[in-house]
């Protein structure tokens, strides 16, 4: 936490002791088809080790629209399939489920009313009876007067009301209620922490962290490269995420492919550009979405890994895991600019603004030499476990333990 920060001091308003017997958590996520290497999803792992942990799938901010192709058949085909699921428990102590809910104004009126039940259904059976609610998805706070948590956890990892599509008033109204209600509200990025802690109960920074072993490892591996990778042509960059128009810079990654026609580009994720984009380079690879434990192996089969944001306020106030993963493997970075990289991480990455620079930094990284134990070192100690020990070390002082007789 940079000195500036640290300076002021965060409220601390301690309570009658309370104890929860496990957490329900509404995802910003679905379990089923997005990457788990997000927040929410890291930290109910973490607390699982504690109490039984209840994962809600994203219950979802915005309404899809037939207008976006064939990105509209997947995105109700998926939300469907996760939906047949029900209750499933993925691992000891953590279940996940899907419940009934509708975005926009037209099923709102729906989701409050059928929604929290079937949510309390599903934690009594996984043997939650006096939960902590924690929500990363604003429209969950629809949800809390009908469960009537014995605390609650706000995780404002981004500025949700920035989201392409969303209803803007409705989560603008549900982050309101949640930052003035919450016992504890998270944030991972120094420039939202900054500008609304002051309107929060109690506000804590807590850094994204890393699955370093996981990571390294792969890293350190050659034969880790998975095989749809492994006989791409080299040098190789890569970008391992979502490739979306709200986050990614099409245009700047474009013009960086034609000026390195002797480089080879690796894209690895989940695609909701046109599908005519890139097709006609013949230094690209898309490899599509891949299972979150095989990502480590498609960044340690890159030379370079890349982070092309665009200039949006989203990207503005982000904090991707996925920096910390990528200098987890040792790999170079090239990435544009955004606050919390600026502030922290620019003695390890290569910042690059503009389709020249960003060339410039790409062969440059090529160029070498790297110093991957350095790099690696940085976020060696930045893992889940200790975030986690962290949140758990402000619900204590605000008189919140978690406990289970299970």
């Amino acid at each position: 936490m940079s000195a500036a920060t640290a300076a002021v001091p965060e409220t601390i308003a301690p309570k009658t002791q309370r104890t929860a017997d496990g957490v329900i958590c509404f995802g910003g996520e679905d379990w089923w088809y997005h990457n788990r290497g997000h927040f929410d999803m890291q930290l109910m792992r973490e607390l699982s080790a504690h109490v039984p942990v209840l994962y809600v799938n994203s219950i979802g901010m915005r309404v899809p629209r037939p207008s976006e192709g064939a990105m509209f058949i997947t995105r109700v085909r998926r939300k469907l399939k996760s939906l047949r699921r029900g209750l499933v428990r993925v691992r000891d102590r953590f279940a996940v489920m899907s419940p009934l809910a509708m975005p926009g104004s037209l099923g709102r009126s729906l989701t409050q009313r059928v929604m929290p039940g079937q949510v309390l259904r599903a934690a009594n059976e996984v043997g939650i009876h006096r939960p902590l609610l924690w929500v990363a998805c604003p429209p969950g706070a629809q949800a809390i007067d009908r469960i009537a948590p014995i605390a609650t956890v706000y995780q404002r990892t981004d500025r949700f009301e920035e989201f392409p599509g969303v209803d803007r008033p409705a989560i603008e109204g549900f982050d309101r209620r949640l930052r003035a209600s919450a016992d504890l509200t998270l944030f991972c990025s120094r420039l939202l922490y900054e500008a609304e802690r002051g309107s929060c109960t109690n506000a804590l920074f807590v850094d994204h962290g890393v699955d370093y072993d996981r990571f390294a490892k792969a890293g350190a591996d050659p034969s880790s490269a998975p095989l749809d990778a492994r006989d791409l042509p080299r040098p190789r960059a890569g970008f391992v995420g979502g490739i979306d128009a709200h986050t990614f810079d099409p245009e700047l990654f474009a013009r960086v492919v034609d000026l390195l026609p002797d480089v080879h580009f690796v894209l690895v994720g989940a695609c909701s550009l046109p599908e005519e984009w890139l097709r006609d380079r013949k230094n690209v690879s898309f490899l599509g979405q891949k299972l979150y434990d095989e990502v480590p192996g498609y960044m340690a089969a890159c030379d370079v890994l890349l982070m092309p944001w665009n200039r949006s306020d989203w990207i503005r106030a982000c904090n991707p895991i996925k920096l910390k993963e990528y200098l987890a493997t040792g790999r170079p970075v090239v990435s544009t600019s955004y606050d919390e990289l600026l502030r922290t991480w620019s003695d390890c990455v290569t910042v690059a603004d503009g389709a020249e620079a960003f060339v410039a930094g790409v062969r440059a990284a090529l160029k070498g030499p790297v110093d991957s134990d350095r790099l690696q070192k940085r976020v060696a100690k930045e893992t889940w476990t200790a975030k986690a020990d962290q949140v758990r070390a402000r619900l204590g002082e605000l008189g919140i333990t978690l406990s289970s007789s299970q």
